[in-house]
């Protein structure tokens, strides 16, 4: 032939660079999605990634010392890193905290991708009207995406999620506050799609992806409790915007919401996500308003579910990695909420092994 095929143009490339010592390119890893009938998981070498193996150790001695009971990375889905410190295991289940909230905004997205809500429907269609001691006409200014946003208005230093508590501060959307008014969404969720809010949850979500775990449902935190490899199952998803194998669980353009800024007082917060590489950021129980990026050591792209004592799903599209810690907090002096310096500190750590 005149011409060599395509493909015979790529098989000579190869040998020819093989021949001579030059590692070929290789063509982009496909995504791996575990399998939700049984718990074989593929894994990747450090190695292979050409990581600092001697900066290994210094991040496993960080991990103890600041009181982790578990830690992955996983790049394109496969495992890279598992470790279990005190005691801990893969079968062991612990609580997400507050990076369980964005469990709640991602099947508050599935309930209105099915039509049973809007987010920009005022919540009482959903609760009823009263459902806050606000006088009415600051209590109709409250949607659902007020909630999923932390812009409700609503006073947030009253921790019960009560009628008596949920007290007005300012009107919805001025204001940027954490707090726990969004558990006010599973009962949103339940009241629009006639079911309770874990079987809605488990049918659409939880089983479709292979997780454990169970929710503990209180007047002052709404908590998911989960083995630590269910907690990479919900970052595989998240970095696949919502996808799992073949199925978009979560209506793309939605989850994109989720992860670009929400509102414009703190633009490091999306649906329930906190987002890094931000030119500003606020923090849980503060009105003050910090300059520069929430994690500085992290890479820009990345999004993250955070949750008291440094619970954590760290996503990263621009390196198709994942990382997952779970423990105690890492200073019991001063716990946290969400977002501490551990995050900056361990991300120190984990740059000196990838990069």
């Amino acid at each position: 032939m005149k011409y060599l095929s395509l493909f015979s143009l790529l098989f000579l490339s190869i040998f020819s660079c093989t021949k001579n010592n030059v590692t070929p390119i290789p063509l982009e890893e496909t995504m791996y999605f575990p399998s939700n009938s049984n718990n074989d998981w593929e894994t990747k070498s450090i190695s292979s990634l050409n990581w600092n193996q001697n900066a290994i150790q210094p991040l496993k001695d960080y991990l103890i010392q600041k009181n982790t009971k578990s830690f992955m990375i996983l790049i394109n889905g496969r495992i890279v890193m598992e470790e279990y410190f005190n005691g801990h295991n893969s079968t062991a289940e612990w609580e997400w905290n507050s990076a369980g909230k964005t469990l709640v905004a991602t099947t508050t997205g599935i309930a209105q991708q099915e039509s049973f809500l809007s987010i920009n429907n005022k919540a009482s269609n959903y609760l009823g009207v009263n459902w806050t001691s606000m006088p009415i006409n600051k209590e109709n200014l409250i949607t659902v995406r007020n909630l999923i946003t932390m812009t409700s208005g609503n006073d947030d230093t009253k921790q019960y999620v009560i009628k008596p508590n949920l007290t007005y501060i300012a009107d919805a959307s001025i204001r940027w506050a954490y707090s726990n008014i969004f558990q006010k969404l599973t009962d949103i969720v339940a009241n629009a799609t006639n079911k309770p809010f874990e079987t809605y949850f488990n049918e659409k979500l939880k089983n479709k992806i292979g997780m454990s775990g169970y929710w503990n449902f209180g007047t002052i935190f709404t908590i998911y409790n989960s083995n630590t490899r269910s907690m990479a199952r919900f970052g595989i998803l998240a970095l696949n915007k919502g996808k799992w194998n073949n199925e978009q669980i979560i209506n793309e353009n939605f989850f994109n919401e989720s992860i670009a800024t929400s509102q414009n007082i703190n633009p490091s917060y999306g649906y329930l996500w906190w987002l890094n590489g931000k030119e500003k950021f606020m923090i849980p129980g503060e009105q003050i308003v910090y300059a520069g990026y929430l994690v500085p050591n992290a890479p820009l792209d990345m999004y993250a579910a955070m949750g008291a004592n440094d619970q954590r799903i760290y996503v990263i599209p621009s390196k198709k990695m994942i990382v997952i810690r779970m423990g105690n907090a890492s200073d019991p002096a001063n716990p946290n909420f969400a977002v501490s310096g551990f995050d900056n500190e361990l991300w120190g750590k984990i740059n000196a092994v990838i990069n």
